[in-house]
């Protein structure tokens, strides 16, 4: 089968491998679709915490199941699924609070001990395997991996105003997160970006503002829409040097910033300002299944998120889908690449 690598900084091949042996708790899937992550980019540029060059790419996935293990007991073949991509040891003491995410031994496409979702055909263990209804597309289908990002993240702010909310960076994973935050009922929602492509998307999608802080001293626009008081919570889903500071500075006394993007470089940190202002700073680490249930849910319910999609490539040119959403040259939110038809 065919299956895309990374297998140097910035440079994909497709190669020729096996089909995975299934295992008897495991499903195989004819994969349809996968979408292009931040963390793939990650990978291909080299800077991913732990996966390196040679890997095949691809951890969001939609397809039908052709093949099931003889222990399977809730698919069958011809169902449309997607998969919550990790598995953790069961035995450590975040797996007995069903915290996988935090599993130091869990196991992820992309890695040695699971192969990335990049390919023709892709196993899964059945208890990470969620049915996508008839009426809901594999591109939609693939979409439920991010929005469970962005729900997790909405969930892990114990603020109990739904008053203000700043999310820093409007890419892929911030306009979830504004899609999430809007369906859980936040009143106002802030975006920033350099992108005004993206900066439109977001209005389009909800926020109250939209601001671009290489025009605009984003802090004291939202001081002056929160009348000096700050947003209850910042989400930071961009990278950048200054970020967190800014965050902080346009949070309100007791209030939280939380981080979803993955920011492997050390930045400096004004850590006064969350000591005066008795400020909380957390980290969003992908999902529990909980938040991949209810991002099923969302979407097998008809939450639209097709303005999204903004590029679909074939497999063979995988190299480019990295190259569009690596250069931003153009209108970018999220890159499908189609596998099969």
């Amino acid at each position: 089968m065919r299956a895309a690598y990374v297998v140097e900084s910035e440079k994909v091949e497709i190669k020729d491998i096996n089909v995975p042996a299934l295992k008897d708790d495991e499903v195989l899937i004819k994969v349809k679709t996968v979408g292009v992550c931040g963390s793939d980019l990650h990978l291909f540029k080299g800077t991913h915490a732990f996966r390196k060059p040679p890997a095949v790419l691809g951890h969001e996935v939609a397809g039908d199941i052709i093949e099931v293990g003889k222990n399977v007991t809730n698919f069958k073949i011809g169902d449309r699924v997607t998969v919550e991509p990790h598995l953790g040891c069961g035995e450590c003491e975040f797996c007995k609070q069903d915290l996988v995410n935090l599993c130091t031994s869990k196991k992820a496409p992309g890695t040695p001990a699971w192969i990335g979702t990049f390919v023709e055909y892709f196993n899964a263990p059945e208890k990470t395997v969620y049915k996508i209804n008839d009426k809901i597309s594999y591109e939609m289908g693939t979409l439920i991996e991010p929005l469970a990002v962005a729900v997790h993240a909405i969930d892990r702010i114990t603020v109990a105003e739904k008053d203000t909310l700043a999310i820093l960076g409007s890419g892929t994973i911030g306009l979830l997160a504004l899609v999430a935050a809007r369906e859980a009922g936040y009143k106002n929602i802030i975006c920033t970006d350099t992108q005004e492509f993206n900066l439109e998307m977001a209005l389009k999608q909800g926020a109250t503002l939209a601001l671009n802080p290489l025009k605009e001293d984003v802090v004291a626009k939202v001081k002056d829409f929160t009348g000096g008081r700050g947003v209850d919570v910042a989400l930071i889903a961009a990278d950048s040097k200054v970020i967190v500071d800014q965050a902080s500075a346009m949070v309100r006394k007791r209030g939280e910033v939380g981080i979803i993007a993955m920011i492997t470089e050390k930045i400096p940190v004004y850590t006064y300002s969350f000591v005066f202002n008795e400020q909380t700073l957390f980290g969003a680490m992908t999902y529990e299944t909980k938040d991949f249930i209810k991002a099923t849910d969302m979407i097998n319910d008809g939450l639209d998120l097709s303005d999204f999609l903004t590029q679909k490539l074939p497999l063979e040119e995988t190299q480019k889908a990295l190259d569009v959403l690596n250069e931003k040259k153009e209108n970018v939110v999220k890159v499908i690449v189609e596998v099969s038809k």
